[in-house]
């Protein structure tokens, strides 16, 4: 699923591409992308680009009249940009991946989902009560944002810490739960934890003040490292390769990979379609964290330390 780092560079993407530009047609393939019936998705069309933003991992075009169109990728969306009109005005693809079609005068955005299942989701609504009524509630952890060059300023350690405690939860939970941080998921708090030096199983109210300080440090790192890296690739090409799993990355994908700190092979939970992904030399003590698929089947013979993986 796109995260803070990429839909903050689409959006940087977007910006050059169609802000100030009109929308002149939306075409849907899918009944299940557009979730909102009022304002109507013709509302926009003909209407200019004023605005750009992120809600979480919302991609967010603001038009004039106060008209909202909010794109949520999920897991398998994706956007396209190709410069130019469309050869015709038949509609997206019948290529099933293809679910819509915004065509704008500088060229046009698509909006593809791989998979069968379809949990990309389309919104249209007006002004901030709109907005709003989409926002899960997550503090946001830049202040000031700005769509190009910089993510602004980070919250300070004393908000992080109380944001952080305010429920008594899972790192990894914790990290990834939209009403208490905005943006972050599953991929970036593999990458935040490992950075961490912490467990992901590990409760918030059990942390220390330096392991507090320590993962404050870790998020803010590392989202703003993985941003700069993603805007330098892309460079002054629309982001096409957008994945949660990047070869550059420390834990997140890489199972029974050797972890870049101490060479130990990363292991991982699953749980319905989502891994966590670990260092246990790093993060837990040399522990092996239950998988809750394998362990009950394996019940004792279920190897504890990293030793027993041998």
């Amino acid at each position: 699923m796109p995260e803070l780092p990429d839909v903050t560079v689409y959006l940087e993407a977007l910006e050059q591409r169609i802000l100030g530009h009109k929308l002149e047609k939306v075409l849907i393939s899918s009944p299940f992308l557009l979730r909102t019936a009022v304002p109507p998705l013709s509302s926009v069309e003909g209407k200019q680009v004023i605005d750009l933003r992120r809600l979480g991992k919302r991609i967010c075009l603001g038009f004039e009249d106060d008209i909202w169109l909010v794109i949520h990728l999920m897991i398998a969306g994706r956007l396209h940009w190709k410069a130019g009109r469309l050869a015709s005005a038949k509609g997206p693809s019948k290529f099933k991946a293809q679910l819509a079609i915004f065509q704008f005068d500088t060229g046009t955005l698509s909006l593809t989902e791989a998979g069968t299942q379809r949990r990309a989701s389309l919104h249209v609504v007006a002004g901030e009560a709109g907005l709003n009524s989409l926002d899960r509630g997550g503090t946001e952890l830049f202040t000031g944002q700005k769509r190009k060059g910089s993510l602004g300023n980070f919250i300070d350690l004393e908000s992080f810490t109380s944001i952080l405690k305010s429920e008594n939860h899972t790192l990894k939970r914790a990290l990834t739960d939209p009403r208490l941080f905005s943006g972050i998921g599953n991929a970036y708090s593999d990458e935040i934890l490992w950075q961490a030096k912490l467990s992901p199983v590990k409760l918030t109210g059990k942390l220390s003040d330096e392991e507090i300080v320590r993962l404050y440090a870790a998020t803010r790192d590392t989202l703003q490292e993985w941003t700069e890296r993603l805007r330098a690739k892309a460079g002054d090409d629309f982001p096409e390769k957008v994945t949660a799993f990047r070869k550059d990355m420390a834990t997140h994908g890489r199972y029974k990979e050797p972890c870049p700190r101490c060479g130990m092979l990363i292991q991982r939970i699953r749980y319905a379609a989502n891994e966590t992904n670990y260092c246990p030399t790093c993060q837990t003590g040399g522990k092996l964290l239950a998988d809750r698929a394998l362990s009950r089947l394996l019940r004792e013979d279920w190897p504890r330390t990293v030793e027993e993986l041998g």
